[in-house]
Parts: C-alpha cells; structure tokens; sequence
C-alpha cells in the first residue's frame, strides 16, 4: 500500500487528515493521501509565485525530453499503478503512458520554436519607417491546474508539459479519486531536473480547497478538465481569472448508407469501449442511417461479444471496471430506463460492483436521457435515421458539441457534415477522439469556453503576449 504526502515546492508534506484511494475492482485499498488544506494551498502558490525560473529553452527541453524517457522506462510500474487506481484494464494503461509521453515530447519540442512575430510598419500611407515584434513570456502569476479521474496521468501530463515548456510555474489537484499518478508523475519530474518551485500537487476533498485556487490572487489562470456543472461552477467564481475549461462530450458516430460497415461497426466498439466508455470523446450515441441499420447492428452486437471485460489487471483483458460503483449503477439504471421508454436491448447491461459490461441498446429515441445527456461510460446507443438533414439535427440536439466521427465515402456528404456539425472536431472515418496530443482539441457549447487543449494551444493560453517596435530603415 502506498503512503503519499503532498508534493510542495518538491517536498513530501504528511498531514493528519488522510484520504484512501481504493481499487474499483478488487475494492482492496491501493494507498492513502494526505489531504491539503486551505493554508497548503496558500503555501503551494506562495512558493511558485516568489519563484522565478531562470531555465532556458533548451533547458525545459531536456526536462520535457527526460521525463518522457524516465516514463517510457517505467512503463510497467506506472500502467500498473493507472490500473490499480482507476481500473481501467493494462492495456488501456499502458496506452496511456505512451500518449502521456508524446505530450512531452511535443512540449519539449514547443520549448525550441521562436514563439514570435515581425511585423513591417510601411504598409500604408500612414506607416513609419519601424517594425513590430512579439515575444510570448509566461504568466506573472500562477496556473491552478484541476484534472479529473479518467486518464489520471495523460490529464496531468497535457496540464503540466506546456506550463513547463512555457517557463510557468503550477499548482495541480489531481482527481481525489485517482491522486496516485499525479503524485508519481511530479516525483518523475523532479528527476528530470525540473525545478521544484515549478509543480506542486495537491491533494485532497475539493470541497475544502478548491475555491482558494480559483480565487487567489495569485493565481493567473484556472484550467480545468472535467464536468459539466463543476465547469461552469468555475466559470462563476474565478472572477477575472483566464479560464480554460475542457468538458464533457456526447460525441456522435454517424454511419450513412454508403459507409463500409466492417470499419464502422469496429470504430463504434473501439470508440465505446476503450478506457471503459469513460472519455469525453468516447463515442456516445451511434447514429445508423436507416438503410443499413440492421446490418450493422448485427455487425456492432457480435463485436461488442467479442470484447472481454473483467480483471483490469489481466494483461488480456480489453476492458476494467468503470471509475466506481455509484457510476456502473448509473449506466444500468439508464439502460433501464431507455428500455422501458421502447428502446431494445441486444447485449449487456451487466452489473458487478463498479465492473459494468458492454452494452449495446437499439432503436434509441434522441429525447432519451440515455443520449440525451451525457453517458459516461461503455454503452453503444443506436439511433436510427433516414436523411443526412435528420443525422445534422439529431446530432446537434444535445447541450454538448465536443466531437465527432462520420462513416462516408461520399465528398458532399463530408463536407456537409464538416460545415453543419456544432462540434469542435470532425473525425472522417475514425472515432471521435482522434488527434494528436499536439493539435488543438476542445469544444463549443456545454463542451468547453476558452482556449482549446493540445500542446500548441496550451501554449498560447499559458503565455502573455508583448509586443515592441524599433526604428527600421527600409
């Protein structure tokens, strides 16, 4: 059992009040954590904003690079400690370790790039004989970084890899739920020669001290990955705060009648399935054009019997438990619901403590709370259609507009759906959630406000941005 202090300023703080992570699967206990008060928190973003780092792009570089090679080297032990916390199963763990280190990698390589801009003054008739340059420099004051429990090491890493490569300095609260990778990653860091005064992790019930993040006056900017209503909770109380806040998603997969049913019924699974159902772009409603529906239910039901689920630390296992059993209840009683509303059950709906099966439900109705608000977890709503008019409005019928994937081979159906989804991602032939930690990703609506995530937008929401001139002769 492990037995984590606060990391503060790089020391490990014990405090009297403990907190206990337990495994969703095994309900064992995996280890215990201090919990932070308001006057932790206090200290945390008193250390960081007395402190200013004098590292150099090349600098933050080869810690970005060194974390990233101290993680892949450690592979195994971190995997197992994302499993034993979150009980998502080893192979999606696994999974999570390598994305985490493309984050860095990608940070580490945004640290090299000349962030700035040169502009010429003689363009009009009223110009002068000078140029404008830009540079971005890093906050004057601190990042309060929150992340939630589904990738307990990925989330923090797309939050810290940039402050580092933008030369901020940050105080994290990782998930109560799942506090153990963060505590891990900022020891790894640390190893990595970041300087300590640079990351801080807090833990403990945000009930007690998440307000003072939001509101300290030192603090700059809140960026913030999770719900819904904790998101606009945050929106409300940051008051002239720079807010980038990541949300929740109810991402359609849309499958037209010209689409190729073997590769959209194996997206459907992937897209539900991975990491339990339990990601912001995990494919939450399945939109079938009528012509095809029943083919590729068939297709979507033999697959999804193929997934095996189980013991998350079974190394064949394709899919853990979900975060805990308040969430499997959740999905089952939905399910339910949507069954007694007329919807049809064809697999699944199978609850074990916090291990819930795969499930598929067909002949879904879009008012259905099951798609209408955001399900959480591995369930595959099918809902059927007979014009692309019909899929547009079905699918911007909801409060969310994170992402998207579209199952055609037709151009003017691509392009339809690129122009007329209320979304901000449009995935072609793929799942929802595909890009690159690099590229910019975020939503409109309920899904997000403020800058988008991925490393090089989180570089521009991390810095300021000035600007001076100088006499140019032409």
């Amino acid at each position: 059992m492990r037995r984590e202090g606060l990391r503060i300023g790089g020391e490990r703080i014990a405090t009297a009040a403990q907190g206990e992570v337990f495994n969703p699967y095994t309900r064992a206990l995996v280890g215990t954590v201090a919990r932070a008060g308001v006057g932790d928190v206090r200290r945390a973003i008193s250390l960081a904003r007395e402190f200013r780092s004098p590292l150099t792009r090349y600098e933050r570089y080869r810690i970005c690079y060194r974390t990233a090679e101290l993680l892949r080297a450690r592979t195994e032990e971190v995997a197992a400690l994302i499993t034993a916390e979150s009980g998502l199963c080893r192979k999606d763990s696994t999974y999570e370790v390598g994305r985490a280190c493309d984050v860095f990698i990608f940070a580490g390589n945004a640290a090299l790039q000349d962030d700035g801009q040169v502009f010429s003054c003689d363009l009009t008739a009223h110009g002068k004989q000078r140029k404008v340059y830009t540079l971005r420099e890093p906050l004057a004051g601190v990042i309060s970084a929150i992340t939630p429990f589904n990738h307990p090491l990925n989330q923090v890493a797309h939050k810290v890899a940039p402050s580092i490569a933008t030369n901020n300095r940050m105080v994290l609260k990782p998930s109560e739920k799942t506090p153990l990778s963060a505590l891990l990653l900022a020891d790894v860091l640390y190893e990595a020669g970041l300087p300590p005064q640079m990351f801080s992790v807090l833990t403990g019930d945000p009930r007690e001290i998440a307000d003072e993040l939001l509101t300290h006056p030192d603090v700059d900017l809140v960026t913030f990955t999770g719900g819904v209503s904790i998101g606009k909770y945050i929106a409300a109380k940051a008051v002239y705060k720079r807010q980038v806040l990541e949300l929740g998603g109810n991402d359609p997969l849309i499958v037209m009648e010209d689409a190729d049913l073997e590769e959209a019924a194996t997206l459907a699974v992937l897209g539900s399935y991975k990491n339990s159902g339990q990601r912001c772009t995990a494919v939450k409603r399945m939109l079938v054009h009528e012509a095809v529906a029943d083919r590729f239910v068939a297709l979507l039901v033999e697959k999804t019997r193929a997934v095996t689920y189980g013991d998350p630390a079974d190394a064949k296992t394709d899919m853990g438990t979900v975060i805990d059993e308040a969430a499997a209840r959740l999905f089952e009683s939905r399910v339910a619901e949507a069954v007694a509303g007329g919807a049809r059950l064809l697999y699944g709906n199978v609850r074990n403590g916090a291990l819930y099966s795969p499930t598929v439900v067909d002949q879904v109705r879009p008012e259905m709370t099951l798609v209408r608000e955001e399900t959480f977890g591995p369930v595959s709503p099918v809902i059927r259609f007979g014009s692309l008019e019909e899929a547009v409005r079905i699918a911007n019928s909801t409060a969310y507009g994170l992402s998207s994937g579209v199952c055609t081979n037709r151009l003017d159906y691509i392009t339809r759906f690129v122009a007329e989804l209320r979304v901000g991602s449009v995935n072609v032939r793929e799942v929802p959630g595909y890009r690159l930690e690099l590229t910019p990703f975020g939503g409109i609506k309920d899904s997000g406000l403020g800058y988008k995530e991925g490393v090089q937008e989180a570089v521009k929401s991390f810095t300021n941005t000035k600007t001076y001139s100088l006499p140019w002769p032409t």
